[in-house]
């Protein structure tokens, strides 16, 4: 899990994010390569969503671990399991915030496992040229 906006707020954290997954797929295309030719099929999904979350440290002494928790942090990783290997699938907010300058298309409608109603979700193809 990447947290952006936090501990330092940034403008842009949502582009950021969205790059990021765009380079984390393209990092993985030479590694998934090298590993089909050894007999393995190994893949990665990426799921992207945006919202408010509490962040800190959780534990008790000599044991602290800094975490996220909330809904979106459940969404970005329903979307992450539902995501196949090479996609990146995002959220309603995501996609708003960066429809402009990413390429995406609809994914469609997701039951997913702690929401009520089906969610909507959209994958990214590429970023646009600039």
């Amino acid at each position: 899990m990447v947290i952006f906006n936090d501990p330092l707020t940034m403008p842009d954290s949502t582009q950021r994010a969205v790059h990021l997954a765009i380079d984390m797929r393209a990092a993985m295309v030479p590694v998934t390569a090298g590993w089909r030719n050894h007999g393995f099929d190994l893949g990665m999904g990426i799921g992207v969503a945006q919202g408010y979350a509490t962040i800190g440290t959780i534990g008790f002494e000599g044991r602290w671990d800094y975490a996220v928790v909330g809904t979106v942090v459940n969404l970005a990783a329903r979307l992450c399991a539902e995501a196949k290997s090479g996609e990146i699938m995002v959220d309603r907010k995501v996609y708003g915030r960066v429809k402009g300058s990413i390429e995406m298309e609809p994914a469609g409608d997701f039951v997913l496992k702690g929401f009520s109603q089906p969610v909507p979700a959209f994958m990214v193809v590429q970023a646009r040229a600039t």
